[in-house]
């Protein structure tokens, strides 16, 4: 019997893979409300409102040093997308809560798929939309529940 070393972008793949799946930055989570919560105070936090003051954006770095984007609406504070960028995934199955299985079940079909993306998945659902991206040391993505956009809202303004 002999041995047959794996192909290195077959590695690669799988790690991005199993990562992307993850979700997780090898930091201890921090406390904020998943998709579809009422919003939660976080400490260090800035804030800004757009749309008119109806839309409001906590903005916080982890403990991974990822900045996060908390979009929620301001009259009831309900929390309807998330954006991050940095050098580490934050907590996705935090961030997306009850979202979270479809976004995983989804997301394992596509990179596995025939046009699978080594870098890039996009999980475009009715009730929730998740884009990842980038490389090691280099992520980005967003999230968001599309029928929970505030009117005048669009995906563009989720940066």
């Amino acid at each position: 019997m002999t041995y047959r070393r794996p192909k290195p972008r077959r590695l690669l793949n799988r790690f991005v893979l199993y990562s992307m799946l993850a979700g997780t930055s090898m930091s201890a989570p921090s406390a904020h409300a998943a998709l579809g919560d009422l919003v939660e105070p976080i400490a260090g936090a800035t804030s800004r409102t757009f749309a008119g003051g109806a839309v409001s954006v906590l903005r916080y770095v982890d403990a991974g040093g990822t900045t996060i984007n908390e979009y929620f609406v301001s009259a009831n504070g309900v929390v309807f997308a998330y954006t991050w960028q940095g050098p580490t995934m934050p907590n996705l199955r935090a961030l997306l809560g009850s979202y979270d299985a479809s976004y995983r079940e989804n997301a394992s079909s596509e990179l596995s798929g025939p046009r699978g993306s080594l870098h890039a998945v996009r999980v475009d659902e009715p009730e929730v939309v998740v884009e990842v991206g980038g490389q090691m040391r280099s992520y980005v993505g967003r999230a968001w529940l599309p029928t929970a956009l505030p009117p005048g809202v669009t995906e563009g303004d989720l940066q």
